[in-house]
């Protein structure tokens, strides 16, 4: 560990950037073993995927925001780039990303019925996340 934290960052990124990719590459390489799939397993996976991505955006984000914001303001629950503003905007912000992703299975059958391209939906449901956050 000695060796990589006496690199130079651009190596670092450059190595870890490798090491990430090289992973996932091996488990995305466990499906060639497979011919058909337990649905038990594969909701698992799905399961554990989603609770992963949970995790790295509250800790990659939402913690470090909540740091800052203690330091900067005093209150943990005012985000650091919206200074002074009373209300609590991370939860609600990720519980509107929440209810955008429960429908995207519910509106695009109905969308494709319609003859409504798909993407456009995505376009839609992007910019109205960016709106609400």
């Amino acid at each position: 560990m000695e060796w990589f934290l006496g690199q130079n960052h651009i190596l670092q990124a450059l190595l870890a950037t490798l090491f990430t990719w090289g992973v996932t590459a091996i488990g995305a390489s466990l499906v060639s073993f497979f011919k058909t799939i337990n649905k038990k397993i594969l909701d698992s996976m799905l399961g554990f995927a989603a609770g992963v991505m949970i995790a790295a955006s509250y800790w990659s984000l939402l913690a470090p925001a909540i740091e800052m914001s203690e330091a900067q303001v005093g209150s943990p629950w005012v985000p650091a780039v919206v200074r002074m503003t009373p209300i609590l905007l991370c939860p609600p912000a990720f519980a509107a990303a929440a209810m955008v992703i429960m429908t995207v299975p519910v509106i695009l059958p109905i969308l494709v019925q319609l003859g409504i391209e798909p993407a456009a939906f995505g376009v839609i449901a992007a910019v109205c996340c960016l709106l609400g956050t």
